[in-house]
């Protein structure tokens, strides 16, 4: 009975009680599953045999056109059998073309119910191998339970939401693809904890691992995790960047070991899916409105009728009952009730049922048009269009609206290090004794890093004072890049001897990085605990004491290391407006070239940031770093706790200048931008850029034009004043 009840998706004892924190012991199946958590099994269909009638009825009548006829069908045998006088039409009439609309509507509901089955079927019938008694078992994806140790190989599917606990990387690190989650196809990198990387591949190690994992319960946070391992007596932070999530492929990675956190509809993807809904477009919610429209003119005719057979029965009606006999009992105002609801049945057709059968073959219709159309195939790809759905295709031309981000959608995400600002002076620009202005272009000639071994063949720079400037010990110069080797969370990887790859989660990064690497500052590996970088040729190993990792709301990122030399330094980039608040007054007349120079960039639309420095004291550093462990192994509030003890350190900054890259627009962005707006179709873009930037992106995809007379600026930072400046700009015009 239980399980009938599951089936149906009831409860026997009410509501699921709420979950407020999840408790998990690895190994320990018996524990676990005292907590009642959900297995890895999930369901997206809507329908199964016992609902399936039930719920497309209910769905199919919410078309009032349908409803209508259902109740036509229950009047015209009750007209029939009991009233005998009402109806002229048999009952027939109208249960035909009702059931003909129902069932090819329910057929085609359950044919997309049934692709839904199968693919529930086969992602649940998937094979995984689970660390059970000592040994490695394949079992079904199906079969899975929280707190179960599993072992992926590369480019297989990530089966759960997954602590990640070794790899076959160096420093545990493992490369997965999230295009299933966020759309991105780039490589982002995770780390496990040292402690559970060590154990390897040994069976023995990781059947002998009990650590307990405490954290928040199952949401859709996608970029968020907040938990703790406790592990011999020990208890460790865990973020984001140690969770391997559902619907991720391994890549690049020979195999990995993960710990189940949350199996099925538990974890991140499935809660961010929602249920299966029935969705109506505005056509469908156009013709219940015309139908009822219909129907009110309908119920007035019959009115009009039906009070004119009262007034004729009641003057001249008793004349004509020799030819029209009347019931006992029977007089006017029950003889024109009769007659109107014999007209309601006589004049059914009204009501355009056929209508909705008229729109479902025109939908499937242009769903094959839309498949078929050469002007929507992409000949690189060798991909044409294809409509996944024959309900919501009309809606495609009802748009008036595109939101859409710009790094990625509007422009290619290959970034390049384009020019920067170090110690107030800018550096980047090619002028020439003809032109006052840069001169950059394909066939000019561009820095020669030869003399760098580990240089990147692909990096191209033209302004041969920047490398002239770290050659000749610029301390300034030598710190900018100092700071773009060590302040990222990019993972190298050496392939070959002197051959560095790496892989960044940003883009920006990744080119900041290999900036660094070209100017003889080669970020060469990291581990958890250090970085070692290759300065001018001489390794240098950094202690890695802090991450103060970067997020929309704080726009920086600070990394606190220990030189060989016991020097203590936090680095640190972000938005020039958030770094300028926190930089000691002492940089004030810097920050102004720096400002200038900026703004230069923003124009060219280049996105930019800021880098600082500030040294640290030993004995603040060492009551800092305690109160930040406390604050990183919180289960409440962990985020808050964090923010406030990096704003405490992140203060007085030293200034040293700022970067700028670039990121062209994808081919194709203004032409495709400019027909959308022939169509008025208001297009909405987000960026983190600054205004010059926007503003310099928005001229060169089309999205602004030059005839445009008045453009405007929002500037305001809450939502009553963003609401003031609008009303006053629509006033205005």
């Amino acid at each position: 009975m239980g399980s009938l009840l599951s089936s149906l998706g009831l409860e026997c004892g009410g509501k699921k009680v709420q979950e407020v924190e999840r408790h998990l012991r690895a190994n320990d199946r018996e524990f676990n599953l005292s907590y009642k958590y959900a297995n890895n099994a999930i369901k997206t269909s809507k329908y199964n045999l016992l609902t399936f009638l039930p719920l497309n009825l209910f769905e199919q009548f919410q078309r009032l056109a349908n409803a209508y006829f259902l109740c036509l069908l229950i009047l015209q045998p009750l007209s029939s059998f009991l009233l005998k006088k009402i109806s002229s039409l048999a009952w027939f009439t109208t249960v035909v073309p009702l059931l003909l609309v129902l069932s090819m509507t329910a057929a085609k509901d359950a044919s997309d119910d049934i692709n839904r089955h199968r693919s529930d079927r086969q992602v649940n019938n998937r094979k995984v191998e689970v660390l059970l008694n000592g040994e490695l078992k394949s079992e079904k994806w199906m079969n899975v339970q929280v707190g179960d140790i599993i072992k992926l190989e590369s480019n297989q599917f990530v089966t759960a939401d997954l602590l990640l606990l070794s790899s076959s990387e160096p420093l545990n690190l493992v490369y997965i693809e999230t295009a299933e989650l966020d759309g991105e196809t780039n490589l982002k990198v995770k780390q496990a904890l040292t402690v559970t990387g060590d154990m390897g591949d040994s069976i023995e190690q990781l059947s002998a691992f009990d650590g307990e994992v405490r954290c928040e319960p199952p949401n859709n946070r996608l970029d968020k995790f907040t938990g703790n391992l406790t592990f011999q007596s020990h208890t460790y932070a865990l973020d984001n960047e140690k969770i391997l999530l559902r619907g991720c492929t391994l890549r690049n990675t020979e195999w990995c070991f993960g710990l189940v956190i949350f199996g099925g509809q538990d974890t991140k993807l499935m809660q961010n899916c929602g249920k299966t809904m029935f969705k109506r477009t505005s056509i469908d919610h156009l013709m219940n409105v015309l139908v009822l429209c219909i129907f009110g003119f309908l119920v007035f005719m019959c009115t009009v009728l039906a009070i004119g057979k009262g007034i004729w029965e009641y003057q001249d009606g008793s004349v004509f009952t020799v030819f029209l006999p009347r019931q006992n009992g029977a007089n006017a105002a029950f003889s024109a009730f009769l007659t109107f609801w014999s007209y309601v049945i006589i004049l059914n057709t009204v009501v355009p049922i056929s209508l909705y059968v008229s729109v479902e073959i025109i939908r499937l219709g242009n769903s094959y048009y839309i498949d078929w159309d050469r002007k929507m195939y992409h000949t690189n790809s060798d991909t044409p269009a294809q409509a996944r759905t024959t309900t919501l295709n009309e809606e495609l031309g009802q748009i008036k609206y595109i939101f859409s981000d710009k790094t990625g959608t509007l422009t290619q995400n290959i970034m390049t290090f384009n020019k920067c600002s170090i110690n107030g002076r800018s550096y980047g620009e090619i002028f020439s004794s003809k032109c006052k202005f840069s001169c950059i272009s394909q066939k000019t000639e561009h820095v020669d890093f030869s003399w760098n071994r580990l240089a990147d063949p692909k990096f191209r720079f033209h302004d041969l004072s920047l490398l002239e400037a770290v050659k000749q010990g610029s301390a300034e110069v030598q710190a900018f890049f100092r700071l773009l080797a060590l302040c990222h969370t990019v993972m190298p990887e050496e392939k070959k001897e002197g051959e560095l790859v790496y892989q960044a989660q940003s883009p920006d990064e990744g080119a900041l990085v290999t900036a660094a690497r070209n100017f003889g500052f080669v970020f060469k590996a990291r581990t958890p605990e250090s970085i070692e970088v290759i300065e001018m040729g001489t390794s240098i190993t950094y202690e890695l004491l802090a991450v103060l990792d970067f997020n929309n709301v704080r726009k920086r990122m600070s990394v606190i290391v220990r030189s060989p030399e016991g020097k203590l330094t936090l680095y640190c980039k972000g938005a020039d407006t958030i770094i300028y608040e926190r930089l000691h007054p002492s940089c004030s007349k810097l920050m102004e070239v720096t400002t200038e120079h900026l703004n230069e960039y923003a124009g060219d639309g280049l996105r930019t940031l800021v880098l600082a420095y500030k040294d640290l004291d030993e004995e603040y550093f060492e009551e800092w770093r305690l109160r930040h462990h406390a604050a990183s192994t919180s289960l409440e509030d962990r985020e808050e706790k964090l923010d406030a003890i990096y704003e405490e350190i992140e203060k007085e900054l030293q200034l040293l200048g700022a970067s700028a890259v670039e990121d062209k627009l994808q081919d194709g962005v203004p032409q495709t931008i400019e027909q959308l707006a022939k169509a008025d179709i208001k297009i909405w873009v987000l960026t983190g850029d600054k205004q010059e930037t926007a503003e310099n992106i928005g001229y060169s995809c089309n999205m602004l034009r030059e005839e445009m007379k008045e453009v405007f600026t929002v500037a305001a930072n809450t939502a009553e004043e963003v609401k003031e400046e609008l009303l006053y700009v629509v006033t205005a015009v």
